[in-house]
Parts: structure tokens; C-alpha cells; sequence
């Protein structure tokens, strides 16, 4: 079965995601900064500085990864918690992890926390890897209390046919190559471009958050349009 049809439906997808970032977990930082040129931290910082202030707030990072948007927060002054997918990658959170930070294994659609839990949300390159993006928004609104912030950073899906489809196939010549050095397997960064062409891009994914009851909606360019920093509120009580 190809990449596409593996990932097309949220039964197939769910299970390619964590089988997915198992294996890459130990490369995950490297891959990181290779694939962004080395931007992605500038990204990150870009989307901490929406945050600001911090100090004293209740942060849960979504699909976190190693750590890099948790600490960030953190070292700003955030009550800070990271959730991810992967048991491997919490792992190596846990190992360069400031004290006060709590990092643990969970799923974006079913999330382990009380409504309201916490003042803001943020994620990177988490909602276009989720199986059902719809739930996922559902659970980021519920855990958010009131007047909550979210901030998401991810590929966009550029609206441009001719310029998505030269990105698309930038994206999957560079994975196919990085994937075959590091894991003898072309598909494991072509996973990439063929999860943004299922992603409704940045426009849709303002729609999806608008419909979700989320207020103050707006998307962010972030190199050209390529990639997009979404910001959102939970409504803030009358």
C-alpha cells in the first residue's frame, strides 16, 4: 500500500503516526534543524513571544517532542506541561528537562486533563499529524479555560497550485534522500509533503477552529506563506 492511501483515512493514519515518530525519535532534533535549515528554533521563539507574559501561567505543550517549546516556555516563566504521542521522545524530554517541568504520554484527541486546566496551549507541527483534526481542536478548546490562548506552528498548505506543487515535490525529493541515509526508507520524511496535502491548510484550519467556538482566529506567514503560526482564544467570560 502506498504512503497516501496509508495515511488517507484516520484508521490507517493513527497507527503509520506512531509507528512513525518511534522510529525517528532519536533523530528527531537533527532532523529538525536540518529540514528548516536551521530555522526552526527562530519559528518557535516567533511563536513564544505571541505567549508573552508567562510567568505564573498555566502552559500545556502539545505534541512536544523533545522539549524545545516546553523549556521555552518555562524559562519564561510558564507552569509548564508537555504531552506527546511517543513514549521515546517524552523520554529524551525528560532527560535535559528543567525541574518544574512535567512531561507525559498522551494522545491530542483524548487529552488527561480537567476542562479549563490551562491558560494557553501551544504546539508545533502537531494538528496536521493528528488523525482527526476536528477532535483534536475539540480537546484544545476544553482544556483551555476561558480567555485561554492557543499558538500552533506547522507547514501551511499554500493555496497557489503551481507553487504547492513545486513545494510538495521540494519536500518529498529532500525527505526521500534525508530518509534513506538515516533509515533506509524514503517514506519516513515523505510522510511530510503527503500529510500537507491532506492538511486543509492554514485558511481551513482557521475555518475548523472558528467552528470549534475559538474567537480572535488569524493565521501568521512564516517563511513566505510556506509555514503558518496560528493564534486562538477560548472565549473569554462576559
Amino acid at each position: 500500500m502506498s504512503l497516501r492511501s496509508r495515511i488517507a483515512t484516520p484508521e490507517g493514519k493513527a497507527p503509520f503516526v506512531r509507528s512513525l515518530f518511534a522510529t525517528i525519535a532519536n533523530r528527531y532534533d537533527l532532523i529538525t534543524v536540518l529540514l528548516s535549515y536551521g530555522q526552526d528554533r527562530r519559528w518557535k521563539r516567533r511563536l513564544m513571544d505571541l505567549a508573552s507574559p508567562l510567568r505564573g501561567r498555566r502552559v500545556l505543550d502539545l505534541a512536544c517532542g523533545t522539549g524545545d517549546l516546553a523549556f521555552a516556555a518555562a524559562a519564561d516563566g510558564g507552569d509548564v506541561t508537555g504531552l506527546d504521542l511517543t513514549p521515546r521522545m517524552i523520554e529524551l524530554a525528560r532527560g535535559k528537562a528543567p525541574v518544574g517541568v512535567r512531561f507525559l504520554v498522551g494522545d491530542m484527541m483524548a487529552l488527561p486533563f480537567r476542562d479549563a486546566s490551562f491558560d494557553v496551549v501551544t504546539t508545533g507541527y502537531g494538528l496536521r499529524n493528528v488523525p482527526v483534526l476536528e477532535t483534536s481542536i475539540a480537546e484544545i478548546h476544553r482544556v483551555l479555560a476561558p480567555g485561554g490562548l492557543l499558538l500552533s506552528l506547522d507547514f501551511n498548505r499554500p493555496a497557489n497550485a503551481t507553487l504547492r506543487a513545486v513545494y510538495l515535490a521540494y519536500l518529498s525529493v529532500v525527505g526521500g534522500v534525508v530518509g534513506a541515509i538515516l533509515h533506509r526508507d524514503p517514506d519516513t520524511y515523505r510522510y511530510i509533503p503527503e500529510s500537507i496535502r491532506h492538511y486543509p491548510g492554514a485558511p481551513g484550519v482557521v475555518d475548523r477552529l472558528r467552528a470549534a467556538g475559538f474567537t480572535g482566529v488569524e493565521w501568521r506567514p512564516v517563511l513566505g506563506g510556506l509555514m503558518a503560526i496560528h493564534v486562538a482564544h477560548r472565549r473569554a467570560p462576559a
